[in-house]
């Protein structure tokens, strides 16, 4: 049996009603911004519950421009985690300034309980990050960035559809940042991005600094760039919004089936602890396991399309070789690096294919091929958690 990581081709099999709004745009001639953009920023600030939606060309540039809005540059310190994707602290390294990587916790993020240490003079942002979709101690992280005088801005990039107690990720901060890469859960045709604040002069100047820093046709008062999102993408993330909140409630179901079926094995598998008052956005279903690289060969051998994210944490990469960590400052991280597996469960993964995957990993720790079907013992949990989803 197959088991597709991407699932691309299924969920936009139908693209008539993509072609359509592509139809639409054409006929407008509004190639650059304009209304296809701005009715974008202005539905999904209104999903995430902010004041401003500021649209970029993809995610790393969003990381970019918040960073820049929050006055970051050259001589500053961003305090982030170190299990991270790349473009976190690229970002950080892209406007001058030095990223200090903070260990992540039992479940992935950012431990907020070291981030203090990590504080210095020249300390001007705290950087967390939703990583796999999932969302660190936030309320914690805001209240320590005021106790110090520090700005929160959010790497929300995977997690469009979680939330925190009912708030939307990324609106905890004075700045968060999301991404509409192919595999996020808020998706476009190429890459797109976007800032979200409630600050009226940041939104302000970010608008300006996306778009050559132009006031107008024939004036510049700000040196910008262009990190314009293109309207072609705007009319596909606009359709694709509408189906978020669905899409997030089959991927928090299916996580739940895969939990409840890996707690069989405790002695090979750690799964992850999921928070009763948080609503995961499941960009990345990941779990430990022991012997990692010989079971990732054996799913891949039964067209299981597994993979790591990422095998080498950030402190170890090349990259990061002038900022002068070494292995064993972030134990978990690099325990982490070396057992996690990601697992398709994305919103088009059958209940098969999901049975499918227990039996294989059962056979790789057991020798034994049968495995009983999870359906029945998942059923009131599965359900019990489609209606947190849906509150």
């Amino acid at each position: 049996m197959k088991v597709p990581f991407n699932y691309l081709p299924q969920q936009f099999a139908d693209v008539e009603p993509f072609l359509a709004g592509w139809r639409e745009l054409a006929a407008s001639g509004e190639f650059t911004l304009g209304p296809f953009v701005e009715r974008f920023e202005a539905k999904f600030a209104g999903y995430v519950g902010a004041r401003h939606c500021i649209s970029t060309n993809n995610g790393t540039d969003a990381l970019i421009l918040a960073l820049k809005a929050a006055g970051v540059g050259p001589g500053d310190e961003a305090i982030t985690a170190v299990n991270t994707f790349y473009a976190t602290a690229g970002a950080i390294v892209a406007v001058g300034a030095r990223p200090v990587f903070v260990d992540c916790d039992h479940r992935y993020q950012i431990d907020a309980a070291q981030i203090a240490a990590a504080i210095t003079p020249k300390t001007k942002v705290i950087l967390p990050v939703h990583w796999a979709g999932a969302s660190p101690d936030l309320p914690r992280i805001v209240q320590l960035g005021k106790a110090h005088g520090l700005k929160v801005i959010e790497d929300a990039c995977p997690a469009v559809g979680a939330r925190l107690g009912g708030r939307h990720a990324g609106t905890f901060g004075t700045l968060g940042a999301f991404s509409m890469h192919p595999l996020k859960p808020l998706n476009v045709m190429g890459d797109g991005g976007m800032v979200v604040t409630d600050d009226d002069a940041l939104a302000d100047w970010m608008r300006q600094y996306r778009n050559h820093g132009m006031a107008d046709r024939d004036h510049i008062d700000i040196w910008g760039v262009n990190m314009r999102l293109q309207p072609l993408q705007a009319v596909v993330a606009s359709r694709v919004l509408d189906t978020v909140a669905d899409l997030v409630r089959q991927r928090n179901g299916n996580a739940l089936y895969l939990d409840q079926g890996l707690r069989q094995w405790p002695d090979f598998v750690t799964v992850v602890e999921r928070c009763a008052n948080h609503i995961e956005a499941q960009q990345l279903y990941m779990a430990a396991f022991q012997r990692r690289d010989a079971l990732l060969g054996f799913l891949i051998s039964r067209g299981i399309e597994a993979k790591v994210h990422y095998p080498v944490p950030l402190h170890l990469q090349k990259a990061a070789a002038s900022l002068g960590y070494r292995r064993g400052d972030f134990p978990v991280a690099e325990r982490q690096a070396a057992e996690l597996i990601t697992l398709p469960a994305h919103q088009f993964i059958s209940t098969q294919q999901l049975d499918y995957m227990l039996e294989t990993i059962g056979e790789f720790y057991t020798g034994k091929r049968s495995l009983t079907r999870m359906a029945e013992s998942v059923a009131e949990h599965k359900t019990a958690e489609t209606l947190r989803v849906n509150r």
